[in-house]
């Protein structure tokens, strides 16, 4: 980026290129990226259209004018091919997280990308650094829990009740605790 338009940069701007002039690059975080995508090769063609940011339904809510704050799934895949990982993780969870796996990113591309696959490998990633937002390590202890994600409420019963519903059985709580030890999800949890 030339000096002059370094100067027309805002002051939060100029921050972010200052961190992005430092960053190095990881090649072995864009090698897990690209091999976490089904056809590896298939990824390395992204030719960051927007497609998927233009269509995003979070980016339409969160994002200003110019898609400098806010949900941008083009801007991580383009970090991630990158090897920027330093970046993706500093940056406000909303930038990861912001993903709601509605599958639209990957209908609209005109690559056949599977964005969102790319976007649970750096979910994944965040929560091994223990960098998830709290939310999700209070729903993972609730499932752990009780092994429901959302427990059950009288309302509900009585609703279910009223449309003639079976009542929701009990789950097996030493079962799920069980399997998630096994796999080590017990440990990821604060």
């Amino acid at each position: 980026m030339g000096l002059k338009l370094i100067n027309v940069l805002n002051k939060n701007e100029r921050k972010k290129w200052k961190k992005v002039k430092k960053m190095t690059i990881d090649f072995e975080f864009r090698k897990q990226v690209m091999d976490y995508h089904i056809g590896s090769d298939l990824i390395k063609y992204c030719y960051q259209c927007s497609r998927c940011s233009d269509n995003c339904p979070i980016t339409n809510v969160t994002a200003d004018f110019y898609t400098t704050t806010g949900y941008n799934p083009r801007a991580n895949i383009l970090k991630s091919l990158l090897g920027y990982k330093d970046l993706i993780f500093s940056e406000d969870p909303l930038a990861i997280w912001g993903c709601t796996v509605c599958d639209t990113c990957d209908e609209v591309c005109p690559q056949n990308i599977e964005l969102t696959e790319i976007f649970t490998f750096l979910k994944n990633e965040s929560t091994k650094q223990g960098n998830a937002p709290e939310f999700i390590y209070l729903q993972a202890r609730a499932i752990f829990d009780s092994a429901k994600a959302i427990p059950s409420q009288p309302a509900i019963e009585r609703r279910r009740e009223q449309l003639g519903l079976p009542a929701v059985a009990t789950p097996d709580v030493s079962e799920l605790q069980t399997l998630l030890k096994n796999i080590g999800a017990d440990k990821k949890l604060k």
